[in-house]
């Protein structure tokens, strides 16, 4: 269950500043306090958030991109957030293959999005599964 949980951590810490309640830290020791982690997951939520929050514009084009039906603003808070999560572990971090980032993030879609949400999240990680390098290069520069 640990990287599970730093997800969901990553997550719930990613909502909280969406949303503008919090900056990355306060909703790091707010989740923490709550949620305590072991030190290696504790870390990968961190990485995930903090890749996230690093790259999150370029991660937001391509949500814009590949999203015909809904534009980002539109989005829910948690949907566009597990996108954003999901991407950046295909796209930069790169630790676990597309199909597992994308398994991750439709279950996280499935116990914290709405009843469709799942659909959504696996619909746009697919795409953008499907024609990788295009956008690890539009994320990072690199192929």
């Amino acid at each position: 269950m640990g990287r599970r949980q730093a997800r969901q951590t990553a997550l719930q810490v990613l909502f909280q500043v969406d949303v503008g309640q919090t900056s990355l830290e306060d909703a790091f020791q707010a989740s923490l306090s709550l949620f305590r982690l072991p030190p290696a997951d504790e870390e990968f939520a961190r990485t995930l958030a903090d890749g996230v929050m690093a790259h999150r514009n370029r991660l937001d084009a391509i949500i814009s991109q590949v999203s015909h039906d809904w534009r980002l603003e539109r989005m829910s808070y948690v949907d566009r957030n597990i996108i954003r999560i999901g991407l950046y572990e295909m796209l930069v971090d790169g630790r676990v293959p597309p199909s597992v980032a994308i398994n991750e993030a439709v279950e996280l879609a499935k116990v914290f999005g709405g009843e469709d949400s799942w659909r959504f999240v696996n619909g746009i990680l697919g795409e953008v599964a499907r024609n990788q390098g295009k956008y690890i290069r539009q994320v990072t520069g690199r192929s």
